[in-house]
């Protein structure tokens, strides 16, 4: 269930206009324009003290004077006179408000001192706010303006379309093109800055709407970590995809220097990886956007990856079938009926393979496009197909009748790039219900984004009992807030539910030498220390050393690195361990995002990690299949099959150690700072981590409770 004063702010039964002009071309008299016009059902209630009435509407001196009971102000005043105006909506038992002015926080530290005592405010009255510097939203199934943007002075059609954004004109922008499209959206919702309601406050109730199918997102950042990932979550449980545009790609995150997982946290990667873990689907533009919000709202997802390309155009065949490849998706293999079944219904000088080109011919016989569709759609080899055409100015009627045909006779999903297509074909094809598309990039893109998120949904689904059981089965934090690194063997105790190589502390050469008897030969060495460590980077690290004589030389030559490269550091010691065993070397680390909170991390590892940045995130906890879905992202996860005569990896054990790591970091989380796990050596008996570097945060120490 949606937070109520959120339901008051999106779906209100009454509005007050505080600031209300009587002229409604001004921005400040278009919410009263907009609400009049297009039919708004419920109580309007301008506040002005300058007006006796505004538009033919009793106009009302203050929001006190308003004796019934309003769900939502809108507040159209200067930014100083703001505050007040919460003030008294919150004695007047107001439960929400958009307020459009600026002047906040995007002004600089004097604009930001006056958001917070705003947002203070609005606290202490017990109300919602959208915004400041929002330009409102509609809800066009209520025929709800609280808007002053220009998308609400044309037509607004109540499509199954949720949309939010974060910018208001780019927000409008991108509402504009849907419109231009012919597409519903039902919801447009701009979040401003974003103080209070949130984007993902709105998306949530968007999503509970029965009317809207899918939602629609342009994001410039995540304030609410936990809330993004519980809408997401909610739209996967819904079966509503979930489209987001998400600008700053390429923007790197605060970096920790003493991790390599910090370092390799950028505020996109997490995200990124965060959006696949929930089955988000990421558009590259606002364009692209729209495209695969176009074919989840008129076409049923297909059931698998196995796409058929029907077109009058060799070329555009051969075009289509690299783009599916790129995209993970499959060019089937028709089956000899499906073959012979093309032979019968095309010409000779046909292509009956896959991509099928009907050619020019079926201009004088639209049968051959109706059959060839029908025909591969009935392929138990293919999930879905896709349709390529160009022009066709004077075909419209008779192109329409035959998708018709099409659509009514195949149980499959298909879609359509019509490339230069008249705008009435467009216009035909949307009243049919069927996704068209400009091209055949943009098509293609928008099956794999469909196909993606079916598996992604499917994958949820059944993966749903052991999320549930992972959050339940959460161990009691360990972790002691003392901020700063902890030392290997305490940080190893901390860690014994993982696969540690044998570790042992030596403060003395001679300790060293009894620690190898101990572990076995041969044995590895490493400097100890607080403040060393990249110890590798110091030449603190010695490996596959095989007896008392070799262990005692690089004793010395260790120490004297460590004296050489930090004079001042802290020496504890070394440490010792055995030699562990393993095809293939990864990283497997834990980040406290300020976003996310604790997210892991897997990739390629070694002293390479930051060189080849092969690397997923997901926010803690993972599940095991959820640990799988990681690795199957990784550009190298070829990798872990085994090359040139080696064994695969045991991907079970791996899976478990992720989600074991992820366990631990959620248990600790807001006491956990970072942890790397570099290398893991993995192979085929197995899985076993062979260095480990444990941050805390500091803060009062509460282990035990």
């Amino acid at each position: 269930m949606t937070d109520p004063a959120i339901t008051a702010l999106l779906a209100p039964r009454s509005i007050a206009i505080i600031g209300v002009s009587q002229d409604f071309n001004k921005l400040n008299g278009r919410v009263m324009k907009f609400l009049v016009e297009k039919g708004y059902p419920g109580q309007i209630y301008p506040i002005n003290p300058k007006y006796s009435d505004v538009g033919g509407w009793p106009c009302f001196p203050s929001i006190a004077a308003v004796a019934e009971e309003i769900d939502l102000a809108v507040i159209a005043v200067p930014a100083r006179d703001v505050t007040a105006q919460i003030v008294a909506c919150g004695r007047a038992g107001v439960r929400s408000a958009i307020v459009f002015s600026s002047g906040f926080g995007e002004m600089g530290a004097e604009g930001r001192a006056l958001e917070d005592e705003l947002i203070a405010t609005a606290r202490a009255a017990g109300l919602r706010l959208c915004g400041p510097n929002t330009l409102g939203l509609i809800n066009a199934f209520e025929k709800v303006y609280a808007t002053f943007t220009q998308y609400g002075m044309g037509q607004t059609l109540s499509g199954p379309v949720g949309f939010v954004s974060q910018s208001g004109a780019f927000g409008t922008a991108i509402a504009a093109l849907a419109r231009k499209r012919g597409m519903g959206l039902g919801y447009f919702i701009n979040t401003g800055n974003e103080r209070d309601v949130t984007f993902s406050d709105c998306m949530a109730h968007v999503l509970a709407d029965p009317r809207v199918m899918v939602g629609a997102g342009y994001l410039e950042g995540v304030s609410d970590g936990a809330g993004f990932a519980q809408v997401a979550a909610q739209a996967m449980d819904a079966g509503k995809p979930l489209v987001m545009t998400k600008v700053g790609r390429l923007g790197a995150g605060a970096k920790a220097a003493a991790s390599h997982t910090g370092a390799l946290a950028g505020a996109d990667a997490v995200f990124d990886g965060v959006a696949r873990q929930f089955g988000v689907i990421r558009a590259r533009n606002e364009e692209s956007m729209l495209d695969i919000v176009d074919a989840f709202a008129t076409t049923r997802p297909p059931e698998g990856p196995n796409i058929a390309i029907v077109t009058q155009s060799g070329g555009a065949g051969v075009l289509m079938s690299d783009r599916a490849e790129e995209l993970g998706l499959t060019v089937a293999e028709l089956s000899p009926a499906t073959v012979a079944r093309l032979r019968d219904v095309l010409p000779a000088f046909a292509a009956t393979g896959n991509p099928v080109d009907v050619t020019a011919q079926f201009i004088a016989d639209p049968g051959m496009l109706r059959e060839s569709v029908c025909s591969v759609l009935a392929d138990p080899g293919v999930d879905v197909a896709v349709i390529w055409l160009q022009l066709m100015e004077g075909f419209v009627d008779k192109l329409t009748q035959t998708f018709r045909e099409i659509r009514d006779t195949v149980e499959k999903p298909f879609v359509v790039a019509w490339v230069a297509a008249p705008d009435a074909g467009l216009a035909a094809l949307r009243d049919l219900g069927i996704a068209c598309f400009r091209g055949a990039d943009p098509a293609i893109e928008a099956v794999a984004a469909m196909t993606d998120w079916r598996a992604a949904q499917r994958a949820w689904a059944m993966d749903a009992s052991a999320r549930a059981a992972l959050m339940a089965d959460l161990p009691a934090p360990s972790l002691p807030c003392t901020g700063g690194v902890l030392p290997t063997m305490q940080a190893a105790a901390h860690l014994a539910a993982l696969p540690l190589v044998p570790t042992r502390l030596a403060r003395t050469a001679d300790e060293a030498v009894t620690a190898a008897q101990d572990l076995g030969w041969p044995v590895v060495l490493k400097i100890e220390s607080p403040d060393i460590l990249h110890k590798t980077e110091t030449g603190g690290v010695a490996v596959g050393l095989a007896n008392e004589t070799a262990l005692r030389a690089a004793h010395a030559q260790i120490m004297a690195n460590a004296a050489s490269h930090a004079p001042d550091a802290r020496i504890s010691g070394v440490i010792v361990q055995a030699t562990g065993r393993g095809s293939v070397e990864l990283v497997l680390g834990v980040q406290d995002d300020p976003v996310f909170g604790p997210v892991v991390m897997v990739g390629f590892g070694g002293v390479l990690v930051e060189v080849l940045s092969d690397v997923v995130f997901a926010k803690a906890p993972v599940t095991q299949a959820q640990a799988r879905a990681m690795l199957e992202r990784l550009k190298g996860r070829a990798l872990l099959d085994g090359v040139r005569g080696a064994a695969p990896v045991d991907r079970d054990a791996l899976c478990a150690l992720i989600s074991e790591v992820s366990r631990f970091a959620a248990a600790n989380a807001g006491r956990i700072a970072t942890l790397d796990l570099n290398p893991v050596l993995a192979g085929s008996e197995g899985v076993i981590a062979v260095d480990w570097l444990l941050l805390t945060h500091s803060g009062p120490d509460q282990a035990g409770v």
